[in-house]
């Protein structure tokens, strides 16, 4: 469970989110709303990748202030752009490079790099420049990237924005097969008819919280 307690986050004498408290249990979770609203600074707080000016965020009892580097491992991050993730040049190397730095052992990092390949039916890309990837095989490397970690919360900012139609289904249906909680900051209003539960975000605070039929409505009122 992530538990955000009085948080509020400044950056300079810009306020970007104010006095939130939030507990996070549903299994499928999205963060809507417009630009600038604070929704891609709200998830980058729930692994530690930014920290609350004051308040504190809580990772099944693990302050992110304290405790960063605890936390990261149980809630893997999953950014917009995948070029911002991927950091080496062939797709096996990549999906090694957390691995390793973990410490896990060559057999595991081969096994889980094999079963993450053929999960999303990339096997045949191990050995291929990760860069020259299309958008869609580049976000599932992404994912593939932050899944092998074994963590057991998955956040992903606007993880279907740069792909078409066809890739944006593909990703859909790997984030509905995941066992993790997922928390997903979107813009993308069909992706979320099944979630548990949609939080919109405005000018830094919650401006409905609920089920996707009560709010995505209510969130589209607000943009019209």
């Amino acid at each position: 469970m992530i538990e955000l307690q009085n948080v509020s986050l400044s950056y300079g004498d810009r306020e970007v989110l104010r006095d939130l408290s939030l507990r996070l249990t549903e299994r499928r979770i999205a963060i809507i709303g417009a630009n600038g609203s604070g929704k891609s600074t709200l998830a980058r707080l729930l692994n530690g990748l930014a920290l609350p000016s004051t308040g504190d965020v809580l990772v099944d009892g693990l302050n992110t202030r304290k405790q960063g580097r605890d936390v990261r491992r149980k809630v893997g991050f999953v950014f917009q752009n995948p070029d911002n993730q991927i950091v080496m040049p062939i797709v096996e190397e990549d999906l090694a490079f957390g691995m390793k730095n973990c410490g896990f052992s060559k057999a595991e990092i081969a096994a889980k790099t094999a079963e993450i390949l053929a999960r999303y039916d990339l096997s045949d890309l191990r050995e291929h420049p990760a860069h020259l990837l299309s958008g869609g095989q580049k976000q599932l490397i992404a994912i593939s990237g932050v899944l092998v970690m074994e963590p057991d919360i998955v956040v992903m900012d606007e993880p279907t924005t740069l792909l078409d139609l066809r890739n944006k289904r593909r990703i859909a249906r790997a984030v509905a097969a995941l066992d993790q909680q997922v928390i997903t900051v979107t813009h993308d209003l069909d992706l979320l008819t099944d979630y548990d539960r949609v939080i919109v975000i405005d000018e830094g605070r919650v401006f409905a919280d609920g089920l996707p039929a009560e709010v995505i409505p209510a969130y589209q009122e607000l943009m019209a």
